[in-house]
């Protein structure tokens, strides 16, 4: 699921990272030069840095591993509305600065050697290292960033959009240094948004006539650690590490990108995914079932060691994970509804029969963070939200959203009366078994699934619309025709899994404006129009400090959970990793990630006792 906003992978959106800024006057403006920017604050690291302290670098390099993908593929231009693309596209581009681990909005220097800006944040340029280059040995030039600007404000998806709209021009100075101007003024968080930009090769994509536009499985020109090997269409992508990469020497790529090879295995089946793993035929594997988790790995190779099962703490800020109601559809127009339908899911007895007690219950958009709201608004909260108070629900000002409960039993009795009775309010009647509406049309739900594995958590949800009178149905269909279903909207419900870029910023507009709702591929899917978050959002952008930001997307969040967008379902506060016993880590790991491939290597001492089945 998390390839539905996976546009960021162009951004390089993870703006994180760290220096030491020097000023100077040019022509009586006070300009700062650095080699690295931290949106709040100071970067966590100095430029006496000599590697990130969760990366070995001393680790060895070689060895070769494959991993497993559900679904497919069929494009390789991550850029454009259409295609899905395959995991790991990342490997293969650098950006202009790039972000730590320990981090979540700052921003070291990648191919851009320093940056400088004004005191009112106007502008920014990025001074280009004279060594970056291409893989086909061409320099990397201020013109390929300016062709990828062009290339997303002109065919890009409107989600990668969405970070550039603060954007107000991009100049090529010459062809080491690239200035970006803003509407905004007195704000790092543009500047941290486009230190995250990756070029892309103008020479090779006007070459022999190639269409940025178009879908293509041609192996893309990058800039990165690694570069595409080979390509079988849908069924698996190889990526291997470039011998002679301009940056490996850099502090921030010591101990990074140890991996000679790199394969993405696709499956269709999730079941089978997780056997071929069992089987060997996969090395590593993060775990998302709580059934397998807790039933699978009994087994003969983690008694021996030959597999590892291991729990890692996972303090990563989420988006939410539920079922996002479709406000076009005009059943889910009346809040009532909305609320009455939540009703009807039963986590609790979802958590006890099938997830083993082993989730928490999403009760946030924003989960597993300072950005989400808990318990009644405090002050800071309150004082934001004021202005609203007569355009709000009043639950919006005084309570803290809990979802419906359950005793767990799957008797639902309570919360079945509730549902009934606000579906009547909104115009809903239960006549004959069917809950119809004056013109006696029976309300119908299809849920929209893209993993069979997801069925059998999503049936006893179904089963209790039903009971209620609803005719509802499960569709499950494949990645691309997922895809395209939520690229046009054509759901009534929509399992899904946001991503979260903290701290947030303009790309909430493309989550939860007005604007966005019917721009196709935009990623409101819930389809929100609300004057109410329409001016959050433009309040927690124009925050000048994180304490301001974080209580202003709390009371975005309270805004959007009061509104009932989405059956609220659960996350995880862990990792769940589990992976054949051939590899070494740095025994420090980093807070938000745990790393894997990119700080991790092939131990072939290890390797060579692993008793893989395979």
């Amino acid at each position: 699921m998390k390839r539905l906003l996976a546009a960021a992978v162009c951004l390089g959106t993870l703006l994180l990272g760290g220096t030491a800024p020097v000023s100077a006057q040019d022509a009586g403006e006070k300009i700062t030069r650095t080699w690295a920017m931290a949106e709040f604050g100071e970067p966590l690291y100095g430029p006496d840095m000599r590697h990130w302290p969760y990366a070995n670098p001393d680790a060895p390099k070689g060895g070769s591993i494959v991993l497993g993908a559900f679904g497919s593929f069929d494009s390789l231009n991550t850029y454009i509305l259409r295609g899905s693309w395959p995991s790991g596209i990342g490997l293969i581009s650098d950006s202009l600065m790039t972000g730590s681990g320990d981090e979540l909005s700052s921003a070291y220097g990648l191919i851009a050697e320093t940056a400088e800006y004004p005191e009112d944040k106007s502008w920014i340029i990025f001074n280009l290292r004279p060594e970056a280059r291409w893989q086909d040995g061409q320099p990397i030039t201020a013109d390929d960033f300016k062709f990828a600007f062009d290339t997303i404000k002109e065919h890009g998806r409107p989600f990668l959009q969405s970070f550039y709209e603060d954007v107000s021009g991009v100049e090529v100075l010459d062809p080491r240094r690239l200035k970006f101007s803003f509407k905004t003024r007195n704000s790092m968080k543009p500047l941290l948004t486009v230190s995250s930009s990756s070029p892309l090769p103008r020479h090779w994509w006007t070459a022999q006539g190639r269409d940025i536009t178009k879908t293509t499985l041609e192996p893309i020109l990058g800039s990165g650690a690694y570069r595409i090997r080979t390509v079988d269409a849908g069924r698996s992508i190889t990526y291997e590490r470039v011998a002679d990469y301009w940056a490996a020497d850099l502090p921030i790529n010591r101990g990074l990108n140890n991996i000679d090879q790199i394969r993405y295995d696709y499956y269709l089946d999730d079941t089978v995914l997780a056997e071929a793993f069992m089987s060997g035929r996969i090395d590593f594997r993060q775990e998302n079932r709580a059934q397998r988790w807790n039933q699978s790995y009994d087994v003969p190779a983690v008694r021996d060691g030959s597999m590892i099962k291991r729990v890692v703490p996972d303090q990563t800020p989420r988006g939410t994970q539920g079922y996002i109601f479709n406000l076009r559809r005009p059943q889910f127009q009346d809040v009532r509804v909305r609320e009455a339908i939540t009703l009807l899911y039963d986590f609790e007895a979802i958590q006890r029969t099938l997830l083993f007690g082993e989730y928490k219950r999403v009760k946030s958009w924003f989960p597993n963070s300072e950005f989400g709201a808990s318990g009644p608004p405090d002050t800071l909260e309150l004082s934001i939200l004021e202005k609203y108070r007569d355009k709000v629900r009043p639950q919006v000002l005084t309570k803290a959203y809990e979802p419906p409960v359950t005793d767990g039993s799957g008797n639902i009795r309570a919360n079945l009366r509730e549902s009934l009775r606000l579906f009547r309010e909104a115009g809903w009647e239960l006549k004959n078994n069917r809950l119809v509406n004056a013109a006696g049309e029976q309300m119908r739900i299809e849920v929209l699934l893209v993993s069979p594995a997801l069925v059998r958590l999503t049936e006893p949800f179904v089963q209790n619309a039903r009971r209620s009178g609803i005719a509802a149905s499960i569709r499950v269909v494949d990645t691309s025709q997922y895809q395209v279903r939520i690229d046009d909207f054509d759901y009534d419900l929509l399992s899904v899994a946001l991503n979260f870029f903290p701290p947030p910023g303009a790309e909430q507009r493309s989550y939860f404006g007005s604007a966005a709702a019917e721009t196709r591929g935009s990623g409101n899917l819930a389809g929100i129009k609300d004057p109410v978050v329409d001016g959050l959002i433009e309040e927690l952008i124009a925050a000048r400090d994180l304490e301001t930001l974080a209580a202003t997307n709390r009371a975005l969040d309270r805004v959007l959970s009061w509104g009932w967008y989405q059956i609220p379902q659960w996350y995880n506060d862990e990792s769940w990793l589990v992976y054949w016993n051939k590899f070494g880590y740095p025994e420090t790991m980093a807070k938000y990630t745990i790393g894997f491939p990119t700080t991790w290597w092939v131990d072939t001492g290890k390797q060579a006792s692993v008793r893989s089945p395979g």
